[in-house]
């Protein structure tokens, strides 16, 4: 009798231990919300998902909250609480409308929380959550087991913004950034590609629309400075919204709002119309997470509220300023909707188009053009075989011009698809690509209509050829400058002093091949008998060195 009375005593306390949860008084969880099973929760995206009617609200306000599952999934018992972010306690309280529900009494709140009533499948929980005042920003946070041995902690909705909130920063050291909803219900850009922003080295950004422009942000890597976002039009900085997560100069992590122009800094802008809601750094990761109802700003504006968005990380100096970030920073490889539920990943590589632009345009008027400038300036009396009805100088110098001008057209047009139109944020680079497309164009339209060698007007041909040759040698040089400064992510700018190098070569070989061609014409130098010419030796050698250069800043661009 003994033991069959010590029998049914353990019978009754394990079924009050399960069945107890089948009924939903689970009162003991309020806290944790983690059911006490003794079996841990599973770590994989959850099949469920928290709606609501509204996305900001005011105290008395009555928000639809409903827990869904997911395709063919359901849940036999469930814990639902909406708590202020960073919060741990419930706030509010539910209005009953389901029967497979119940309001618990956590917080001391009566129904301030919502449970099930019985272990009935389900596929749906619908409540009305009434705001308390006084309690901020709030999100709904929900617990769902789909059988005693398999459930999911922390199911959450996106935070439902407080009109009441004081715009007052709060500190944690706890993690804010998340994977958790990344194309269900928040855009997530990361790198690597659907990266934890556990992972110390993952950099992560989301973003999750909560109505009226309103959108709640997160951001997150591992940096001793700051981490940014920022949203352009284009593939190239400037003209760009920015948001910097980073330390200020008291070594406390801070949201700032800037607004970049070009390469340099970005302008600080007033943090406007935003709420911190939590920053950390921890294990040299920088979190942010807020919620900004400013109207993101690029100049020009596309009408389509499609953007690049970029995310760099980098030092700051001992007051808090931002320093240049060290490498390129990861850009989306489109346009994205960053109210749109979907995870993308990017690299801190330029586009192809881009880097297609640069090496044409290297190609051109470092090599093809330059050497069809030498036959035509040195190489006339050198090389007069004919060729086709032309002496070979001249088909050399024809065909390596008509390169030089399909190269550059070609460049011009891959740069405007790059960008979408016109890009005010290239600068004078843009600009002067423009010049040197239109008198690139010229130059062949006057060559076809060049007066005969015996015109008395020939000189003025010659004199225009040439000077306009040199005008826009010279224009493709600067942009070219120019343009590897935009590329070269290198502090060193490696790229540009090396195009430095080349300018040095080119007027080296300049120098030398006059000095040839003076001598020449004061019968001083060069024997008629001699095989190979000066001015060809002259031609491989420069030939070497150019190509040299060439290769060195294709690789570099190709790695850029």
């Amino acid at each position: 009798m003994e033991m069959l009375a010590s029998f049914f005593l353990l019978w009754g306390v394990f079924s009050s231990g399960v069945l107890g949860y089948s009924n939903g008084k689970i009162s003991a969880s309020c806290s944790s919300m983690v059911p006490g099973h003794g079996l841990t929760a599973q770590n994989s995206a959850p099949p469920y998902a928290i709606s609501t009617s509204q996305t900001s609200f005011a105290p008395g306000d009555e928000i639809i909250v409903s827990l869904t599952a997911s395709g063919d999934s359901s849940f036999e018992g469930f814990l639902l609480q909406a708590r202020a972010v960073g919060g741990d306690v419930a706030v509010g309280h539910f209005r009953i409308l389901d029967p497979n529900s119940q309001g618990l009494a956590c917080n001391d709140i009566q129904n301030s929380s919502l449970s099930h009533t019985n272990k009935a499948k389900k596929q749906n929980i619908t409540a009305i959550w009434i705001a308390a005042p006084g309690v901020g920003h709030v999100e709904f946070r929900a617990t769902a087991v789909y059988n005693f041995s398999v459930y999911w902690t922390q199911v959450q909705s996106q935070v439902l913004v407080s009109s009441s909130s004081p715009l007052v920063p709060t500190f944690s050291s706890t993690t804010i950034s998340t994977e958790e909803g990344c194309g269900k219900y928040k855009f997530c850009f990361s790198n690597p590609a659907g990266c934890s922003p556990s992972n110390p080295n993952c950099y992560f950004m989301s973003s999750a629309a909560l109505g009226s422009d309103a959108f709640q942000f997160e951001i997150s890597g591992l940096s001793d400075g700051y981490v940014a976002i920022a949203f352009s039009d284009d593939t190239i900085m400037g003209d760009d919204d920015v948001y910097i997560c980073g330390k200020n100069g008291t070594d406390r992590i801070e949201v700032q709002h800037a607004f970049s122009t070009g390469r340099s800094r970005p302008s600080p802008r007033p943090l406007g119309n935003v709420d911190v809601l939590t920053t950390s750094f921890s294990e040299g990761i920088i979190r942010c997470s807020f919620i900004s109802r400013n109207p993101i700003s690029t100049q020009p504006r596309s009408t389509d509220s499609l953007y690049y968005v970029f995310l760099a990380f980098g030092p700051s100096h001992a007051d808090g300023m931002i320093r240049k970030h060290p490498r390129t920073p990861f850009i989306t490889d489109q346009k994205v909707n960053i109210s749109s539920f979907a995870a993308v990943g990017g690299t801190s590589s330029r586009p192809l188009i881009i880097k297609a632009h640069g090496a044409l345009m290297l190609i051109a008027w470092m090599t093809t053009g330059s050497v069809g400038m030498i036959f035509a300036r040195y190489l006339k009396k050198s090389i007069k075989k004919p060729l086709l009805g032309k002496d070979i100088w001249f088909q050399i110098h024809f065909l390596m011009m008509l390169l030089t001008v399909v190269a550059t057209a070609i460049a011009f047009i891959l740069s405007f698809v790059a960008a979408n139109g016109w890009s005010e944020s290239a600068g004078a680079h843009a600009v002067i690509g423009c010049i040197v497309l239109i008198l690139s164009l010229i130059q062949p339209a006057i060559a076809f209509f060049r007066p005969s060698l015996q015109d008395n007007r020939r000189f003025i041909f010659n004199w225009f050829h040439m000077l306009n040759a040199l005008v826009i040698k010279v224009l493709a040089v600067a942009a070219i400058f120019l343009g590897l400064r935009m590329l070269s992510s290198s502090p060193s700018q490696w790229m540009v002093k090396t195009m430095g190098g080349f300018v040095a070569w080119e007027v080296l070989a300049a120098i030398l091949m006059d000095v040839t061609l003076w001598l020449k014409k004061k019968e001083m130098y060069e024997d008629s008998n001699t095989k190979v010419k000066t001015e060809v030796i002259l031609l491989l050698l420069y030939l070497c060195g150019n190509l040299a250069f060439l290769i060195a800043l294709l690789i570099g661009i190709g790695s850029s």
